[in-house]
């Protein structure tokens, strides 16, 4: 091993013992399952801020996006960071509030599954029961996504084998979530948020500068298309007024995330929300700016080395670190990239434990499972999601921006439209709930297959270098999921909610104390 690779190998240690050693501090403070889940719902606003973004963000956000700018430039990825942006923003300023007070207002929920089934005074459970299966279903895929940025890391700073790289990875992530839980998960957030923001903003400053400045820099990259930095041109790269519209409806993702949702149940109080909500969209405009502009500008910083495919490409921060900064500087800003990775996964899969132990177990089931039960039981399904999400991340070929684009699309489908309903409309009904929660949530999967299926066609014409014939249908479908899912489940629930003429009383009457209930 060289002395570069053994000075980063240090960073590398020294980082994920501290992620270690977090775990192991918060283990006797999670004494219940609203301490495992929520950290006793007393979380300041930087934590929370930083947290939020932290796992909402994931290698995505190092990986994904900076890989899209370097295959295609600003058309795609601008277009999402916006939609990414104007989501947290709004997110933020008209749902924590509400979120936070209605989710103790209805019997103290801890988690999403449990707020809906409160909210809508849902008898049968089928509300908990279909979360949870969209839950671990979504949050499985996107699991997978971390644990590929980190075999993808690990591997291509070590040339440690893949499959190798992704038990590594995933054994820290377990170690520290299954030991302390929602606190430990904040905690670690916070410093990887930190981690990442610092990265991102200095390694794009100086790509910048090593470039001779913007003007050179925007010149040197241009020579790859003369309008490979300007988003609002084509550039004959596909992406006309239907791929803008599908990189904004990312936003809409952001009112169903389950792990960025319990953030806003887990604040202190309602007073320093909008503290964390000015942390927050400051962090997030910043770090993609950073992301966008590493992401571009490594086309030419990088040469000679070119990176081709998707996959690769979605390695160009990784490079781009290693080739700029000393080797221990280097090990620790490379750390950012496995922090964004690990940021995401802990949460996603503290949040799919809770949704099987307190919403499938305890009230699908009607289980009554004491405090040290229910904590084995989730840390049990964290190990079983941990591993499914383990077998679907061994393809080293799988694209990060893919996996987490099919995710965050069920998510948002399948959730954001019951979120909003549940804290604004007060005629929304448990059927339906019900009806939009299945249709949403299909949607986004038939959706996503028949997508799938046109584009396997398409490649198939460039492979054989024939006309692919767009029909009305194929081009339907290049439509993102996200938004067809988002707005069948939003009709499905008002049309049901409306045509429901046995309103319960107990439902409404809970709605209006909620809405009389001060901050």
């Amino acid at each position: 091993m060289s002395g570069t690779m053994i000075l980063q190998l240090i960073a590398f240690v020294l980082y994920l013992l501290l992620m270690i050693l977090i775990g192991f501090k918060f283990m006797k403070s999670s004494k219940s399952s609203e301490d495992f889940y929520l950290g006793g719902r007393n979380l300041g606003p930087w934590t929370t801020a930083l947290s939020a973004e932290a796992s909402d963000m994931s290698g995505w956000l190092l990986m994904g996006l900076p890989g899209v700018a370097y295959l295609t430039g600003m058309k795609s990825a601008f277009w999402t960071a916006v939609g990414l942006s104007l989501g947290t923003y709004l997110n933020w300023l008209f749902v924590a509030k509400p979120l936070r007070k209605y989710s103790i207002a209805c019997g103290n929920s801890i988690t999403i599954p449990e707020f809906l089934t409160n909210r809508f005074k849902d008898k049968t459970h089928i509300i908990s029961l279909v979360s949870t299966i969209f839950i671990i279903l979504f949050f499985t895929i996107y699991t997978a996504s971390g644990f590929v940025s980190c075999g993808k890391l690990i591997n291509s700073v070590f040339g440690i084998s893949y499959t190798w790289s992704l038990i590594i990875g995933m054994a820290v992530i377990l170690i520290y979530t299954v030991l302390g839980g929602y606190l430990a998960v904040c905690t670690t957030d916070f410093i990887q948020g930190t981690l990442m923001f610092l990265a991102l903003i200095i390694t794009s400053a100086i790509m910048v500068g090593l470039l001779g400045g913007p003007a050179d820099a925007a010149n040197k990259v241009n020579a790859f298309g003369t309008q490979f930095l300007n988003p609002f041109v084509d550039d004959g790269q596909g992406l006309g007024a239907r791929g803008i519209v599908s990189a904004l409806a990312w936003g809409l993702g952001y009112f169903g995330m389950p792990h960025i949702l319990v953030r806003f149940m887990g604040i202190r109080s309602n007073k320093e929300i909008k503290i964390s909500r000015r942390i927050a969209i400051v962090w997030v405009i910043l770090a993609f700016v950073g992301a966008l502009l590493i992401g571009a500008l490594a086309k030419t910083y990088l040469l000679p080395m070119v990176l081709v495919t998707k996959a690769q490409s979605e390695t160009v921060v990784i490079e781009t670190l290693k080739k700029m900064y000393p080797a221990f500087i280097s090990g620790i800003f490379l750390c950012a990239i496995l922090a964004a990775a690990m940021s995401t996964a802990d949460s996603q899969l503290l949040v799919a434990a809770s949704a099987f132990s307190e919403d499938f177990c305890t009230t699908v089931l009607g289980k009554k499972l004491n405090p040290k039960t229910t904590m084995r039981i989730s840390r049990i399904t964290i190990l079983v999601i941990a591993a499914i999400a383990f077998i679907i991340s061994m393809n080293p070929e799988s694209s990060i921006f893919d996996l987490v684009s099919y995710a965050w699309a069920g998510f948002g489908a399948t959730f954001g439209p019951l979120i909003l309903l549940a804290l604004f409309w007060r005629k929304a009904t448990n059927k339906g709930a019900i009806t939009g929660l299945i249709g949403g949530g299909v949607t986004v999967v038939v959706w996503h297959l028949v997508g799938a299926h046109f584009d396997k066609l398409r490649a198939a014409a460039r492979a054989a270098n024939t006309v692919f014939v767009e029909t009305f249908t194929s081009k339907a479908f290049t439509i993102y999921e996200i938004l067809p899912g988002f707005i069948v489940c939003l009709l499905l629930a008002v049309i049901v909610s409306l045509c429901d003429k046995n309103k319960n009383p107990e439902m409404l009457a809970d709605y209006d104390k909620y809405k009389s209930i001060t901050d």
